[in-house]
């Protein structure tokens, strides 16, 4: 029998009066508010001082609020800089550090750009917009400032309607699309218009708007050392949008206009950063081989595009971010379950630095993280921690700190689970790297209930990082296990490449050693199992539930189901099909079949709930609500959760549909759990 508190914790109900007596140990849903993550740190040219951006959740708004602080690198003291009504975000230095721009809403109105002068304090509004910049970059000399934005346009017109009588209150107009992709996840139905670029005075005044056309034009921006030249990566392709890795770099001449391509292959080319002399280009790209996935390598060519070559090429690392400072070329790359920076020598040496990078993700443990660097060589970065969410640290010649601590005070009263290594050998002899978070308070030589929860991508790797979801789990009495089967990111393309052409056929044996690696290390009751992911692991979840009975219970969310379905509504028309299946629906329904885990379903016995966010565009909630469908005609157990307003991120969600959403799923496993009274 399970005592009522217990029962109140995963309902996210007051425990009796008597239970409120001392304060409550394990993490619960109310400590979702208050709950602090430090991000987008970016640290002053002489490496002095690091603006961060603190995301707060507001138990008021039911919404995370974002603010901008400054923290001193040496000392660690720091200050507020712009807080109060609005959003504050995207700090960026200007190259002599006595000002600061910022995106903030503070007006009450659209996003704006704003500058900040560290001196006296003050700031101006210099640009107002109805979308968030994008892509801020100063000017090398600091007198203007370049960014994307969105410029409406007209669309597709088709039809009449009559004259409106003034005063007559009509049904909005048809809405008419053309695109090959119409809607985004997290952004919604598309609206006519690109996005351009523009450049303004770092003082205000009307910006003036620098390319032009039916392209999206932007990426990251990057001014050349001279002040003479924009760096900018588009898709300019007349076939644009059905060739998604169409995208190259450009050069834009900013004094009249004029733009030239510095890259031509077949593939992407991105991120592009200037060497501090003018003299070469680093960037990122790859081969597009119609491949599910390509690792993207680090390249450097000169200046006018020629002598391109790769660098670190016996690096066997994914690169995702790069920074060219007077101290050297940096990179980030995923790294066995970490995120990790390092100087890259133009020789190809790789110097790891020892800062290891935290996910600002807080729901799930995915490796990630944000960083920058001075131009002598300083980095400040997300921390990573098991135990907390991130906080900013720094790393100099003298070593790495830790330099704020926004969550210590809340969380030290907090008996939070651990989490521990698990040997894990595939059958076919190949080590697929997993962990364990034990509940807080395990006995050591006990077994307990465990969830096996899987990430999506599947191109994506977790990591011992602090999660949001698992802690609630832990604190019902879960442990949760966690593994980077084939296909995650971090281990080289070889082992990404385990699931090309077969997703996700072969990642069942490599995911059952996993749960069976936890039974042998005494950790599990093997007789209380249930299962669990989100996207790619909604996918493995339904996967799993028909080709196995092995778990009581299964909460799938965001699941793909029916590729063919999923192909053609999914927010990436021009990819799934042709890059993860290799041809398009019509052209071998037999594979996409042969992998739609709805081919399953005359197999599934778990009781299984399905999970979906309302706007979800990237597995559509159509795939969901299949699934569902299906599991009630072949008389499985099963309920449909639909979160309104949330995206395929489960951060889209606000901290109370968060802590719903989780305690749903352990309220269903609680239904089936060994030994409990479910009366």
């Amino acid at each position: 029998m399970r005592i009522a508190l217990v029962f109140a914790l995963s309902l996210g109900i007051a425990a009796p009066a008597a239970a409120q007596d001392a304060p409550e140990r394990n993490f619960t849903v109310d400590d979702l508010f208050g709950l602090t993550v430090a991000a987008d740190p970016q640290i002053s040219p002489d490496g002095r001082q690091i603006a961060y951006v603190r995301r707060t959740n507001d138990i008021m708004t039911d919404a995370a609020v974002s603010s901008i602080w400054l923290v001193d690198a040496s000392s660690g003291a720091q200050t507020p800089l712009v807080t109060g009504e609005g959003s504050h975000t995207s700090p960026r230095w200007s190259p002599d550090g006595t000002r600061l721009a910022y995106v903030s809403t503070e007006s009450g109105g659209g996003p704006e750009l704003h500058v900040r002068w560290m001196a006296s304090g003050e700031s101006a509004n210099i640009t107002a917009l109805p979308e968030a910049p994008g892509a801020i970059s100063w000017s090398p000399d600091g007198t203007r400032i370049a960014y994307s934005a969105r410029v409406p346009g007209e669309g597709l017109k088709l039809g009449k309607t009559p004259t409106k009588p003034e005063g007559a209150e009509w049904k909005a107009p048809l809405q008419i699309i053309d695109k090959v992709t119409y809607r985004f996840d997290g952004g919604g139905y598309a609206r006519p218009g690109t996005s351009q670029l523009f450049v303004v005075d770092a003082t205000g005044g009307a910006p003036r708007q620098l390319t032009f056309g039916e392209y999206d034009n932007g990426g990251s921006v990057e001014w050349s050392p001279d002040g003479r030249t924009l760096l900018f990566s588009a898709n300019r392709r007349e076939d644009w949008e059905l060739e998604p890795y169409g995208v190259e770099i450009y050069a834009l001449d900013v004094a009249s206009g004029g733009i030239r391509a510095l890259t031509s292959r077949t593939g992407p080319d991105f991120g592009a950063q200037y060497s501090p002399d003018g003299r070469r280009i680093a960037y990122l790209g790859f081969d597009d081989l119609r491949n599910a996935f390509d690792q993207t390598n680090l390249y450097v060519m000169d200046a006018d595009g020629s002598n391109s070559r790769r660098v670190a090429a016996s690096l066997d690392r994914g690169i995702d971010g790069i920074e060219w400072t007077d101290a050297g070329l940096f990179a980030s790359f995923e790294e066995d379950g970490e995120h990790r920076v390092a100087r890259i020598g133009l020789n190809g040496n790789v110097d790891r630095l020892p800062a290891r990078i935290g996910s600002t993700y807080y729901a799930l443990p995915y490796t990630g993280g944000e960083w920058s660097v001075s131009d002598h060589g300083t980095v400040a970065f997300t921390t990573a921690s098991a135990t907390r969410p991130t906080d900013i640290g720094v790393t100099t010649s003298r070593g790495t700190r830790q330099l704020t601590q926004l969550n210590e005070l809340k969380f030290s009263g907090k008996a939070l689970g651990e989490t521990r290594e698990l040997s894990v050998t595939a059958p076919d002899g190949t080590t697929i790297p997993a962990w364990i978070m034990l509940p807080p308070g395990y006995v050591e030589g006990t077994r307990v209930p465990m969830v096996l929860e899987m990430h999506g991508g599947p191109y994506a790797a977790y990591g011992p990082e602090f999660s949001v979801d698992y802690q609630l789990y832990g604190a019902a009495g879960y442990a949760v296990v966690f593994s980077n089967p084939g296909g995650s990111t971090g281990y080289g393309e070889a082992f990404a490449d385990r699931i090309e052409d077969n997703y996700p056929i072969s990642n069942f044996d490599e995911l059952m050693a996993v749960v069976d690696a936890a039974i042998a290390e005494g950790y599990v009751d093997p007789d209380d199992l249930y299962v669990t992911g989100g996207s790619g692991g909604g996918v493995l979840t339904a996967w799993l539930v028909g080709k196995t009975d092995r778990f009581k219970a299964a909460a799938t969310h965001k699941p793909v189901i029916n590729w063919t379905s999923q192909a053609l509504m999914a927010d990436g028309t021009p990819f799934f099909g042709r890059y993860w299946l290799g041809a398009l629906p019509w052209e071998d329904q037999a594979q996409y079949w042969e992998r739609s885990p709805l081919s399953l379903v005359g197999n599934v016995k778990t009781p299984t709930l399905v999970l979906v966010g309302s706007e979800d565009y990237r597995t559509p909630r159509s795939e969901a609500e299949q699934y569902y469908g299906a599991l009630k005609l072949a008389g499985v157990d099963t309920a449909l959760v639909i979160t309104p307003g949330s995206s395929h991120n489960n951060l889209s969600q606000s901290p109370s549909q968060q802590a719903a959403r989780t305690t749903a799923v352990i309220d269903w496993f609680d239904k089936y759990r060994k030994g409990e009274d479910t009366e």
